[in-house]
């Protein structure tokens, strides 16, 4: 494959992240933390490779992360955790959305927070 013909690469296993529902980069521009004109600057890495941010997702069609380490959110404040799971299972549920979508979504349209 051309190396046009590829989408992003992550940074962490080297692996072409295939899907908006796998990607780390848009997860985070959907929870506005990245501008939009800084996206294609910006590292990609799969969801399951940046697992600091990924163990706070809840939903059935992502398998559960758990950290071994100071960052684990079972060592956390239960409000904090409470809070951060229900802000980044959103933002996953709107990369499901997006994906989804019958018509196409404005990129300046994906983050809702």
């Amino acid at each position: 494959m051309a190396k046009c013909d590829q989408g992003y690469m992550c940074e962490v296993c080297g692996a072409e992240v295939s899907s908006i529902v796998q990607s780390d980069l848009y997860l985070r521009y959907v929870l506005g933390q990245l501008d939009a004109e800084k996206l294609h600057l910006s590292p990609e890495r799969h969801l399951r490779c940046n697992p600091v941010l990924t163990q706070y997702i809840d939903d059935d069609r992502f398998p559960p992360v758990e950290l071994d380490d100071a960052f684990d959110k079972r060592g956390l404040d239960a409000g904090f955790v409470a809070e951060q799971t229900e802000r980044v299972s959103s933002a996953y549920r709107r990369l499901w959305e997006i994906a989804s979508a019958e018509q196409p979504i404005s990129l300046l349209d994906y983050p809702r927070f």
